[in-house]
């Protein structure tokens, strides 16, 4: 299991997760994204779950200081993964409830995902 930022260029940060994210994962790629955020300013988030397996049980998953404190310099969200994970992924990340949009997209668009990020 794996979570990390495997990219931060053109203002859009590109997170690969594989197998079970924890909740101390999470943190640590909200830490990175708040440090790229700093430098950067307003990004925009690629979100790539390959053999993706759920979250982990333990963990405050709904604390939403993240959100509160950085929202507002995201731009949209794209979220990559099987069709089986898309409605928990989109209700994870609180579609619609957050300021900016954010759509999810099969393994297979990945590129239409990119595409679609880089749009205004």
């Amino acid at each position: 299991m794996t979570a990390e930022i495997i990219n931060h260029t053109d203002n859009i940060i590109t997170v690969k997760i594989t197998g079970k994210l924890s909740y101390p994962q999470l943190i640590a790629i909200q830490n990175s994204a708040i440090s790229i955020i700093r430098q950067q300013g307003n990004i925009r988030m690629l979100i790539i779950a390959e053999n993706f397996k759920g979250w982990e049980k333990e963990g405050d998953w709904g604390d939403l200081t993240f959100q509160t404190e950085n929202d507002a310099y995201i731009e949209k969200m794209a979220i990559v993964g099987e069709k089986l994970w898309e409605e928990m992924a989109l209700m994870f990340s609180a579609k619609g409830f957050r300021q900016f949009p954010i759509e999810y997209f099969q393994p297979d668009d990945l590129l239409k995902a990119q595409q679609w990020l880089k749009e205004d």
